[in-house]
């Protein structure tokens, strides 16, 4: 086996696509019903109220997410196709023009013009369009735009997520189900900002402080809001 081949790298960069649908709809799915639960409780509503508010904003929020990460996704892959599209007719048009471009690119990097052209000419006689949506347009497997996967992958994690301030409410008593849930739902968003962190290859403390300190900041609100509307009600 040689050197290269024994020499194996596990970038975190390839999971960007999948992790940031899945922290997204996990956040969310734990804030936006943890907070609807702490505001409708806040107002003196019953369990079965609480519950079904709670399974509601679960359905509807699941729905949501996976309708706007497919719509935001697919445009994302619309503009990715339209700028291949438009390469793929420049370099059939105008190939020296785009080696070119491709030379200086390289020039711009740090090599010398003769080498840098040496390199665009082997790469464009591979798979140029390939070279040239990596290095002029940036745009690379690992950055890719998966509508489906966005859509699924968001859904999901909105349900789990909204499914653990659910599960608190259920084995709360209803006198200390604010405390309780919100207490559950912090602990629930910095356990997901260090997974989240871990899976990413980042520090653990900045993202789990992160999403905890906004988790608490909507709970807060809602259920000041939710306080005084049952107050004038």
């Amino acid at each position: 086996m040689t050197r290269l081949k024994a020499h194996t790298e596990n970038h975190a960069i390839a999971r960007t696509g999948w992790l940031r649908a899945a922290v997204l709809g996990a956040n969310d799915g734990i804030v936006s019903t943890a907070s609807l639960i702490v505001g409708v409780a806040a107002a003196g509503a019953m369990r079965g109220d609480i519950l079904l508010t709670g399974m509601a904003g679960l359905v509807a929020g699941a729905m949501s997410m996976a309708a706007g990460e497919y719509v935001s996704v697919s445009s994302q892959a619309d503009s990715e196709a339209a700028d291949l599209a438009r390469e793929r007719r420049e370099l059939a048009t105008q190939p020296e023009a785009e080696l070119a471009e491709l030379t200086d690119i390289y020039v711009g990097r740090g090599l010398p013009l003769d080498l840098a052209r040496q390199v665009a000419t082997h790469l464009n006689a591979g798979d140029a369009l390939a070279a040239h949506a990596r290095d002029e347009l940036g745009l690379s497997k690992h950055s890719a735009a998966r509508p489906i996967q966005a859509a699924l992958t968001s859904a999901a994690t909105f349900a789990v997520g909204a499914a653990l301030p659910l599960a608190a409410v259920i084995v709360s008593p209803l006198g200390a189900l604010v405390p309780i849930v919100s207490g559950a739902s912090l602990a629930f968003l910095a356990l997901l900002g260090a997974i989240a962190a871990r899976a990413g290859g980042a520090p653990l403390w900045k993202p789990t402080a992160r999403v905890t300190f906004w988790g608490a900041l909507a709970m807060a609100i809602t259920a000041v809001i939710g306080r005084l509307f049952g107050a004038v009600v």
